[in-house]
């Protein structure tokens, strides 16, 4: 099934993993086959704990997990969806990025939020800010990172973060810096800062809530004379093959649970039904401008099989 022109679209495919409930040994297998199947990107979440009533599981931290994953991968380029800004000064982070861009051999996607995960920051001690300040605070971050990227040495005088002739060598593989990303669907602040900022946007959501932020994000880059093609955006959609409506909606309902989204938010973002289906689903998504599509391999749990049908079956019509 070819409808919507899926054709003529050319998108990339990333896996999207969480680092809880999985082991070390899991995720680079499940990185490495990804890698050898096709995937185009991986990327991990950044938590310490799950968001729930009993917050106890095995979960591995992000930068140092990556760093791994970018040595035992080649090819694939790795990131962070998204890295919560609360958790790391950015001049500490700006450091780490680039160490890992290295590593990689400059196939790093840095994926920047500002954060949302309470229960990890009251368990840890970490400030948990309003919504306003935290969004403050990553306006403030990508200004550091970006200028120490790119600077032999920065001084920055924010109301948040100071830096005094801070120097940051080696620079990163990639020039002028890493793949920069922004994560979130706020539509007055978040969507503007990426506008400002980011090379690379991210949100969960389908063809309908990225046909309605995208024309918000361009009317931030006009505002600040952007062009919107410059940066690149990307979806995550829960990937379910299944004849039954139910099942859908039950994945939708899990969204909902999980994200506080709206019932017919969530069930635009989940990517459910037959191979046509979801190949129809991802042409109308390709319609509104997105070209990056990440699958999530904790909502619903990963299994090979499904990721595999998903890269076999799916992904060549967009090729």
């Amino acid at each position: 099934m070819r409808s919507h022109g899926a054709a003529a679209l050319k998108y990339q495919f990333g896996l999207f993993t969480g680092t809880t409930g999985i082991t070390w040994s899991q995720l680079v297998d499940l990185w490495q086959h990804a890698e050898a199947t096709g995937w185009d990107m991986a990327c991990v979440t950044d938590h310490f704990m799950p968001n729930g009533p009993d917050p106890v599981d095995e979960t591995l931290e992000c930068w140092t997990a990556l760093s791994g994953l970018a040595l035992v991968t080649h090819r694939m380029r790795i990131g962070t969806l998204v890295s919560g800004n609360t958790y790391r000064h950015p001049a500490v982070l700006a450091k780490m990025a680039t160490t890992v861009d290295i590593m990689s051999g400059g196939r790093l996607i840095c994926g920047l939020g500002a954060a949302w995960q309470r229960n990890e920051h009251v368990a840890y001690g970490i400030p948990f800010y309003t919504v306003g300040e935290r969004l403050s605070r990553l306006e403030e971050a990508c200004q550091v990172l970006l200028a120490l990227w790119s600077q032999p040495k920065t001084t920055f005088k924010g109301k948040y973060y100071q830096l005094d002739e801070a120097p940051l060598f080696p620079k990163p593989v990639q020039q002028p810096h890493p793949e920069f990303l922004i994560g979130g669907g706020g539509e007055q602040r978040t969507l503007k800062i990426a506008a400002r900022y980011a090379d690379h946007w991210n949100v969960w959501g389908g063809p309908q809530v990225l046909r309605r932020k995208i024309r918000i994000l361009e009317e931030h880059c006009a505002a600040v004379g952007r062009d919107p093609a410059s940066i690149t955006r990307s979806a995550n959609m829960p990937l379910l093959f299944t004849d039954k409506r139910e099942d859908a909606e039950r994945l939708a309902t899990a969204l909902m649970r999980m994200f506080g989204r709206t019932e017919a938010d969530a069930r635009d973002t989940v990517l459910a039904g037959s191979v046509a289906e979801v190949q129809e689903t991802i042409g109308r998504l390709g319609e509104v401008g997105v070209r990056q599509l990440f699958i999530p391999t904790f909502v619903p749990r990963w299994n090979r099989e499904r990721l595999d049908r998903f890269i076999t079956e799916v992904a060549p019509v967009f090729r």
